[in-house]
């Protein structure tokens, strides 16, 4: 048998080329044809699993990484804070505000301190808000630029460094309500995402990394209560009590009227 003139193997190629590049009704069983781009080559695979499996390997790889960044805004309790802190197990050091008025908290270990202006100490409010109670001009210019201890006995110390707390912060925070489901792909800062939902959104919605670990990256609580972005998971920072001339300690309470 005489061999195929080249012309012919050229035209023939050429054929299949064209009808595996024509099929557009999804038929991927044709050999030598190429299926559809696989949406999870190249992630962590997250993206093939149920909402329920997500949310859990989510929130392991949040309570095992070190250290996180956590900013944007919390509902409490009748309160809103903005906040910008950065959490590890030793403790978290960042900025609150609320009502307009920004302190920065430090906490290394049980050692808790709060650095404000005069303004803040000078502003009466109510022992249940963010911050202890009214101190004379005086002293509160003494206060101004300062680091002041919080003890633990004072009645501020528990809400204040909660703020402070990884553990504290993200318990219950990244669990959904109602029943889940898997929503759109997306990006968060940059990184490829997924979304899972409670209650198609009224119980919160999670964005979750694609990309290395499933680390939560955005989270919009359940109720309006705030959105907060998660980054810089497992990047370390240092940590470290303010030198003697750069506090001032009260002892047992807070400074109060």
């Amino acid at each position: 048998m005489s061999a195929i003139p080249p012309v012919r193997r050229t035209r023939k190629t050429a054929l299949v080329s064209t009808v595996c590049a024509g099929l557009v009704l999804g038929i991927t069983g044709l050999t030598g044809c190429s299926s559809e781009e696989d949406p999870d080559a190249g992630t962590n695979g997250i993206g093939k699993l149920s909402a329920a499996k997500i949310q859990s390997k989510s929130r392991a790889a949040a309570d095992a990484a070190p250290a996180v960044r956590l900013s944007g805004t919390l509902v409490s309790k009748g309160h809103t804070y903005k906040l910008d802190m950065r959490l590890k197990g030793e403790g978290g050091t960042g900025s609150v505000t609320s009502k307009g008025e920004t302190f920065q908290l430090l906490r290394v270990g049980k050692q808790l301190f709060l650095l404000a202006d005069s303004a803040f100490w000078t502003h009466e409010e109510a022992k249940g808000g963010q911050k202890p109670g009214k101190t004379d001009g005086d002293a509160a210019a003494k206060l101004d630029g300062k680091y002041v201890k919080v003890p633990e006995a004072d009645a501020s110390y528990q809400q204040l460094s909660g703020f402070t707390d990884k553990d504290v912060l993200l318990e219950g925070m990244l669990t959904l309500h109602g029943k889940l489901a898997t929503g759109e792909r997306g990006t968060t800062s940059g990184n490829p995402t997924i979304k899972i939902t409670g209650d198609k959104g009224a119980g919160g919605t999670l964005d979750v990394s694609l990309k290395g670990k499933p680390y939560p990256l955005r989270l919009q609580r359940a109720g309006d209560a705030g959105t907060l972005r998660l980054s810089d998971w497992g990047r370390d920072f240092p940590l470290s009590e303010p030198d003697k001339d750069e506090m001032v300690d009260y002892g047992e309470q807070l400074p109060d009227s």
